[in-house]
């Protein structure tokens, strides 16, 4: 009988074994608009056929520098916060396995031996006497027959919560690539105007010096001798200034990296850093399911989604199987003699009855759950549109801003040059070149800091848009 209820129950696991009380899932309808914003700002995009999505260029094909690329493979290999999540991967999967064998019995060998002493007034025959009694037993101890999907479910969650942690990691990833990249362009822009400064620096010398010579003779007032001195000590300022930011960026970079970046690797000036071709962000805002965060945010709905299944599995009995077979005998020379086998079969089960409707509030936690992982869910992609569409917004400007600002160079270099020269011939006083230098010094700056703008633009539209795998 004991038999043919064990053959029952393998059955009754065969046939339910699959199924689970869990929700069926359908990803949530984004909340953001099909496309990507229009106007003036936006600059129309043209997808070439076959063109690949940023998700899907490697970092090592989008930055053409070989330094760089050196940089960031030093950081990939020695950053904290990318080993710490990693490391979490690693455990998580190992939650995962954990989970998952509940759904095998354990099967456990165990062996005693025991020899006791009974009294005569219990024994029976009224002589006290020596019982041994020894066995070994190959057994299951209490395998939860999954009939209404609980284990299962759980193992669903630990699945997707193993997943939300590689998505992590690849999102740690990406921004640690953008973070290095970014932080190489600052270095590289402020080292440019450091080398500005100093040259401008050198510049208001030569001019002072000239002033002072012509003030020695007479030709010029102490006012415009002094004007030039302030020209002087602005610069002066400025190359410090740097020396302070360039030194600042050198350290930040140290510690994204993991380890001191070799000089050899550290840029001269924006000049030498060359990313790749423009990129395109497309025409749907679909592309944006290709973010890490993204998939991540879904696989820890997917998860509080399945735990729903092990909330409802709880309402309905739980079967457990306890069986084992062996050999016993009062002899350690008769374990393995004919008749000395011995076996046992313990179904058991559970019917919630009364618990004071924790049960029932248990659910209503974890639906609760559910609806804040979905709430979170829609509010990264929200984030994600905004990334997006900001950085398609100075994508379309900054090309516009970069010519304007270079003809805006190259005119300021003209009128400095004509008012030194109507200086030196004594059309115009000193106050009118040292506008004309000021001028010129801050256009430069300027335009530093736009071409810095243009390429850290291109940098963030590759991050945003899921590149940096």
């Amino acid at each position: 009988m004991n038999k043919h209820l064990f053959l029952l129950l393998i059955g009754i696991v065969a046939v339910f074994g699959g199924c689970t009380l869990a929700p069926k899932y359908v990803r949530p309808q984004a909340p953001v608009a099909s496309i990507w914003p229009s106007g003036p700002a936006y600059k129309e995009s043209v997808v070439k056929p076959g063109e690949p999505f940023a998700a899907d260029i490697h970092w090592h094909n989008f930055f053409v520098d070989e330094k760089l690329r050196k940089v960031i493979d030093l950081a990939l290999a020695n950053n904290r916060d990318l080993r710490i999540a990693a490391l979490n991967i690693e455990k998580m999967r190992a939650i995962y396995q954990i989970q998952r064998a509940e759904l095998f019995p354990i099967v456990n060998a165990a062996g005693t031996g025991s020899k006791e002493r009974v009294p005569g007034v219990v024994s029976g025959t009224g002589q006290a006497m020596t019982v041994e009694l020894y066995n070994v037993n190959l057994g299951i101890s209490s395998w939860e027959l999954d009939l209404f999907g609980r284990i299962r479910s759980l193992k669903k969650q630990a699945l997707e919560q193993y997943l939300a942690t590689e998505q992590a990691r690849r999102s740690t990833q990406i921004s640690l690539v953008a973070e290095v990249a970014n932080t190489y362009l600052t270095l590289a822009a402020d080292r440019e105007r450091l080398k500005l400064a100093q040259d401008t620096l050198e510049t208001q010398r030569t001019s002072f010096n000239l002033i002072q010579r012509r003030y020695d003779v007479g030709a010029s007032s102490e006012i415009d001798l002094r004007q030039a001195q302030t020209s002087v000590d602005a610069a002066r300022v400025d190359i410090a200034r740097y020396i302070g930011q360039v030194a600042q960026e050198e350290n930040a970079l140290n510690l994204l990296v993991g380890s001191p970046v070799p000089t050899e690797l550290l840029p001269d000036d924006l000049a030498a850093v060359v990313l790749m071709k423009d990129i395109t962000a497309g025409v749907s805002s679909e592309v944006l399911q290709r973010r890490p965060d993204i998939l991540q945010a879904e696989n820890q709905l997917k998860a509080a989604n399945a735990n729903i299944g092990a909330a409802r599995a709880a309402f309905f009995p739980r079967i457990a199987l306890t069986t084992s077979i062996g050999t016993t005998s009062d002899e350690l020379s008769g374990l393995f003699k004919s008749g000395s086998d011995a076996w046992s079969f313990s179904p058991q089960i559970t019917l919630p009855i009364f618990d004071a409707g924790r049960n029932r509030a248990n659910l209503k936690a974890i639906k609760a759950d559910r609806d804040i992982f979905l709430a979170q869910y829609e509010k990264t992609i929200q984030v994600a549109f905004r990334e997006v569409a900001d950085a398609l917004a100075q994508h379309g400007t900054v090309g516009d801003q970069l010519v304007a600002q270079q003809s805006l160079v190259d005119a300021t270099a003209a009128s400095y040059r004509l008012s030194e020269a109507r200086y030196l011939s004594g059309i115009d006083n000193h106050l009118v070149i040292l506008d004309a230098q000021r001028s010129l010094y801050g256009a430069q700056q300027g335009l530093i800091n736009v071409r810095q703008a243009h390429l850290a633009n291109l940098l963030t539209l590759y991050k945003v848009l899921g590149g940096g795998r």
